[in-house]
C-alpha cells in the first residue's frame, strides 16, 4: 500500500456573508476532491490539544501522528533541524521574523503592518540577516537565515530562559506594545528588537524594496521558542519509509526528526504562490519510486488566511485541486494500491486573519476500497457527520491501519 497525505495549511474556515455564508472550502470550484470525496471516508479531527497554542507546529506534529503532550518541545527548534543549525540540549532557538512596522519614532507605539514583510525574497532577507549578525550577533546569540522573512535566532545556554512572546501574525494591525517580549529573561530580545530597527530602517535592501512600492523588512521579531526536539522514528512507528515535501522550514524540520526523507522542489515557496504542480509531480515520484508514505505540505491557504485575502484563499484552494488532486487523479491508475488523506492542520479564519483551534475535516480515499452511501462531499460542515477523533494524532493511525 502507499499513502500520500497532502497537508493543505490553514485551508478550514468559517462561513462567510459574502460567500452565502459558505466556507471558501465550500464555495471554491474543485471537481477533482469532489470526485475522490464521493467514495471516500469524510471526518473531523481536533488537531490542537486543549491548552495548546492553535499553531502549525502543534497541528502537523498530530496531523504526523505524534501526540503533542508527548512530543512537544517548541517550534524554532524543529525549523533549526531544517536548516541545518546545530544545536545542544541547553541551547534555545527562537523564530526570527523580519516584519514590516509602521513609522514612529517610539518602537512601542508602532503598527504590525506586515509579519512577512511583503513575503520578502530569501535572497534579500539573506542579506540582512546576515547584517544583523555582523552587528549583532555574538558569542551567546545568533543569527541564522531561513527562507523569505522565516529565519532563527540561536540563544547558547539559554534552555531555562523564562519569556512570554507573541506570533506577529496574530497581531496583524495592531499597536505592538502590548505583545513586545514579558517575562524575565527577555530584555536582551527587546533591546535586539529595537537595536534591528535602527540597522535595517535605512539598509540598501529596504530602500530598494521601498522605491518599488513594496513593505520593507524594518525590524526583527523573536517568537515560537523551545529546546531540541525528539521523536520516535516513523518507519518505527508505522512501519513504513518516506519522504516530506515542504517548503517551509518547520514542516520539512519535523519531518526529518521523524525520519523522513526531505524532497526539495524548485519554485516551492512557502507563500500564497508556489510551484503547486511541481510539489504533486515530486511527492507522485517519490512514491512511484520506492517510497511507501509522502507527507505533502502546502502553505498557501494558511498565508492567504493570515492576509486576510478571500480572493487568494479562494484561488488557492482551487490550485490545489486543478495542480495536486488533479494530477493525482490522473495518475491514478499507475498504482495498485493508493490511499490519500487530505486535511488542513488547523482553520486560519479569514476573519481573524489567525489560526484558530476548531476542528478540522479530513477525507481519506483509498482506490481499491471505496465508500458507497457515504458522506460524499468534503468541507466544514459536511464532515461533522463523519468520524470525529478528539485527538488529532489518531488520525494517523486510522489512516495508516485502518
Amino acid at each position: 500500500m502507499k499513502y500520500l497525505l497532502i497537508l493543505a495549511d490553514g485551508m478550514a474556515d468559517e462561513p462567510i456573508e459574502a460567500l452565502d455564508n459558505t466556507t471558501p472550502l465550500q464555495y471554491a470550484q474543485t471537481p477533482n476532491i469532489d470526485f475522490l470525496a464521493k467514495t471516500a471516508v469524510i471526518g473531523t479531527a481536533q488537531t490542537i490539544p486543549q491548552s495548546f497554542p492553535p499553531g502549525s507546529d502543534v497541528a502537523n506534529l498530530s496531523v504526523l501522528g505524534y501526540d503533542p503532550r508527548l512530543y512537544y518541545t517548541g517550534r524554532s527548534p524543529i525549523e533549526a533541524v531544517s536548516m541545518g543549525v546545530s544545536m545542544s540540549d541547553t541551547d534555545l532557538a527562537l523564530r526570527c521574523n523580519l516584519v514590516t512596522l509602521s513609522e514612529g519614532s517610539c518602537y512601542a507605539h508602532r503598527t504590525m503592518v506586515d509579519y512577512s514583510a511583503g513575503e520578502i525574497s530569501t535572497e534579500e532577507s539573506r542579506q540582512l540577516i546576515g547584517f544583523l549578525q555582523g552587528e549583532l550577533g555574538n558569542d551567546q546569540l545568533s543569527f541564522h537565515p531561513g527562507i523569505s522573512y522565516r529565519h532563527l535566532l540561536l540563544w547558547k545556554d539559554g534552555h531555562e530562559r523564562i519569556m512570554e512572546l507573541t506570533p506577529p501574525h496574530d497581531i496583524s494591525g495592531r499597536v505592538v506594545k502590548d505583545y513586545l517580549p514579558q517575562g524575565k529573561d527577555s530584555t536582551a530580545l527587546l533591546e535586539l528588537m529595537e537595536r534591528s530597527l535602527v540597522l535595517l530602517e535605512n539598509h540598501p535592501v529596504n530602500i530598494e524594496r521601498r522605491r518599488q512600492g513594496k513593505n520593507p523588512a524594518l525590524s526583527a521579531w523573536f517568537w515560537g521558542q523551545g529546546k531540541k526536539p525528539a521523536l520516535d522514528s516513523f518507519a518505527d512507528k508505522y512501519g513504513l519509509q518516506g519522504s516530506v515535501v515542504a517548503a517551509v522550514d518547520l514542516v520539512k524540520g519535523l519531518g526529518i526528526c521523524a525520519g523522513l526523507r526531505p524532497v526539495a522542489v524548485p519554485g516551492a515557496t512557502g507563500a500564497v504562490e508556489t510551484n503547486f504542480a511541481g510539489k504533486a509531480r515530486a511527492a507522485l515520484n517519490e512514491l512511484l519510486g520506492g517510497q511507501d508514505f509522502v507527507y505533502m505540505h502546502i502553505e498557501s491557504p494558511d498565508e492567504a488566511g493570515h492576509q486576510g485575502n478571500l480572493k487568494a484563499k479562494l484561488w488557492s484552494i482551487e490550485q490545489i485541486d486543478k495542480e495536486v488532486v488533479g494530477l493525482l487523479r490522473s495518475e491514478l491508475d499507475k498504482f495498485d494500491d493508493l490511499r490519500v488523506m487530505i486535511i488542513p492542520d488547523h482553520p486560519t479564519p479569514l476573519s481573524i486573519r489567525t489560526h484558530s483551534s476548531g476542528m478540522v475535516p479530513y477525507m481519506i480515499f483509498d482506490k481499491n476500497n471505496p465508500v458507497i452511501g457515504g458522506i460524499g462531499r468534503y468541507d466544514e460542515e459536511s464532515a461533522r457527520e463523519g468520524r470525529h477523533f478528539p485527538a488529532g494524532h489518531q488520525v494517523m493511525d486510522y489512516f495508516i491501519k485502518g
